[in-house]
């Protein structure tokens, strides 16, 4: 029992000390120790990206699903770890409206033949949709929302407790300017002396944490390849599904087409799009080529110039800081991830990668 009232009585104590040399910092009337000039820009850094990350992940979801209701909905079975109810999307939904109007107006009848088939083109594309949000969800939201659940709350609990020893520093600092008794003065050299190592040992660990950002920006750009990939996939799909479409109704008789805008359908059909067949595969890519250059270049023994494509800082010392647009040269180590390769820039050498690189012939 005496133990925890004295542990109480430590930890008020403490906080008060706190409490005032904070409050006397804002008044100007107590120095401040200031955080090294790298540690200040790691800091930025950390907040720069908590802040897009999240605009840009609200935005992605508000993009996915545009019901307000059915993403709180979401958000309410996601917290109690339930999956939501199937609902049918906005496509599915007008998919469903077409096909029921058709056949009450009659499937022989051209209107409502034509409705009918455009439903099941909207059911298709709702499909499509519907695996569109799947694999953003999995493959680029879902690690943007571990940063800021995960890691960021890390760095801000470990960034609060640098403050705090901060605080109880220039506290112990003040203490031994006011000290004017020799005894006094000793204890408060010793004070200052253990404040200091606690402070000095929580700024490395907090260091350590925020030098991790940089490898998230690498994490994070695969993320974005692959969510571009899932997009072009889908708008590929939607393109070859209305194509269909298009074609279908162009079979129409005339007396039905003749309600249409003619020109805007000839308007349409005199755009050049590329041909993407209905049996074959759809495009890859656009990152195909390269990444197939890369694993050539890994499964040989020789070294490729690449172009740095984006300024990157060294999470440690097994890395290579990069800056855009220089050339370095670059090889593969067996055993190595295959998202890096060591790369060399005169006498330097390390890791690199190879999301931030552009081979070159």
């Amino acid at each position: 029992m005496d133990f925890n009232v004295k542990k109480l009585a430590a930890d008020a104590g403490t906080f008060l000390s706190r409490a005032v040399q904070f409050t006397e910092e804002k008044l100007g009337q107590a120095e401040k120790t200031e955080l090294d000039a790298h540690l200040e820009n790691l800091l930025g850094k950390a907040e720069t990206t908590k802040l897009w990350t999240e605009k840009i992940m609200k935005q992605t979801e508000v993009l996915l699903q545009p019901n307000p209701n059915a993403r709180i909905e979401e958000l309410v079975y996601e917290k109690l770890d339930r999956k939501a109810p199937s609902r049918l999307n906005n496509q599915e939904q007008l998919s469903q409206y077409m096909i029921d109007a058709g056949s009450e107006f009659g499937p022989g009848t051209a209107y409502g033949n034509a409705l009918i088939k455009c439903g099941e083109t909207q059911r298709r594309i709702g499909g499509a949709h519907r695996e569109l949000v799947q694999t953003g969800a999995i493959n680029f939201l879902t690690p943007l929302r571990n940063f800021i659940e995960g890691d960021y709350k890390t760095i801000s609990r470990e960034r609060k407790l640098l403050q705090n020893k901060r605080l109880d520093l220039d506290a112990a600092k003040t203490r031994l300017k006011k000290a004017k008794v020799a005894e006094a003065r000793a204890s408060a050299e010793q004070e200052v002396r253990i404040t200091q190592s606690e402070f000095d040992r929580q700024a490395e660990i907090t260091r350590l944490l925020l030098e991790g950002v940089s490898s998230t920006h690498a994490h994070h750009l695969r993320c974005l390849n692959d969510f571009v990939e899932a997009q072009m996939t889908y708008y590929a799909q939607c393109y070859q599904y209305m194509l269909d479409l298009q074609k279908q109704l162009g079979s129409f008789p005339s007396t039905f087409a003749s309600n249409n805008n003619q020109s805007s359908l000839t308007t349409m059909q005199s755009v050049s799009l590329p041909s993407i067949s209905a049996s074959g595969p759809l495009p890859a890519a656009s990152n195909s080529v390269v990444t197939s250059g890369f694993s050539e270049l890994k499964a040989a023994s020789g070294n490729r110039k690449a172009r740095v494509l984006y300024d990157y800082d060294a999470a440690n010392s097994s890395e290579l800081s990069l800056l855009a647009d220089e050339v370095i040269t670059v090889f593969s180590v067996p055993g190595m991830d295959s998202d890096w390769l060591m790369g060399e820039r005169g006498n330097q050498k390390g890791k690199v990668p190879i999301t931030y690189l552009e081979l070159l012939n």
